[in-house]
């Protein structure tokens, strides 16, 4: 239900330019966060990770090909799982397509998950996508960036996600983590986001937030209990 009055076009204007203030506020806000975001140390990186991409094993140094700045999407997606997780594969409608564009900026993206590469070349294949996407199975990347847990976590309620220990209902979490590689080939750390923090990476989410109704799930059972994969839509 839209629950906004019906007023003149003059009282509209009016209206819509009290908001364009507070939104040209909320613009130079965000400017000054994503300064602060890039100005956050860093962090070396000694351990060799390895990951089963289809041009054979790679370690996170390949991953950047030819860029010095990496973006990785931690996809959801279980070693026992049949295939991934909804919610990413929403957020990876939204960002499939785009890894050229961030190339020419010196960033390459990446998406990484806990389960074989047959399972995910299978469901890459179903879904259409066209991004790079390998197998963290055989590494402790996921569980180094606080991203999969282990059965006693999940029992226990001591899963290490965004940046505290708590309950999760599965063993596979989202998030995004951003590396670094110098001049010299070192390798970084220089952020990570999980949860809302994700919310800024969905571009579908901002154009709902544009409409009247926005994303309309105060009512539901949970936030995203309308969301279903593209192809299952009825």
């Amino acid at each position: 239900m839209i629950n906004s009055k019906i007023v003149s076009r003059e009282e509209w204007l009016d209206a819509r330019l009290e908001l364009l203030e507070r939104e040209k506020q909320f613009t130079r806000e965000r400017d000054e966060l994503s300064r602060r975001r890039r100005e956050l140390p860093r962090v070396r990186l000694d351990k060799a990770y390895r990951f089963a991409s289809n041009d054979g094993d790679k370690t996170l140094a390949d991953l950047f090909g030819d860029c010095s700045q990496l973006i990785v999407y931690h996809f959801m997606f279980g070693p026992d799982w049949d295939e991934g997780c909804p919610s990413c594969s929403f957020w990876a409608d939204n960002f499939d397509g785009i890894d050229i564009h961030l190339a020419h900026r010196d960033i390459a993206l990446i998406a990484v998950s806990r389960t074989s590469l047959e399972k995910i070349n299978a469901y890459r294949a179903r879904m259409g996508w066209r991004f790079e996407w390998v197998s963290s199975l055989e590494s402790d990347f996921n569980r180094d960036f606080h991203v999969s847990f282990t059965p006693d976590e999940l029992d226990n309620d001591r899963c290490n996600y965004n940046y505290r220990v708590g309950s999760y209902p599965v063993d596979e979490a989202p998030g995004v983590s951003v590396f670094y590689r110098d001049e010299a080939g070192e390798l970084f750390h220089t952020y990570s986001c999980y949860a809302r923090g994700l919310d800024m990476l969905n571009g579908a989410y901002h154009y709902m937030d544009l409409a009247p109704r926005g994303r309309d799930e105060d009512a539901l059972e949970w936030t995203m209990a309308w969301l279903e994969r593209r192809d299952e839509y009825g």
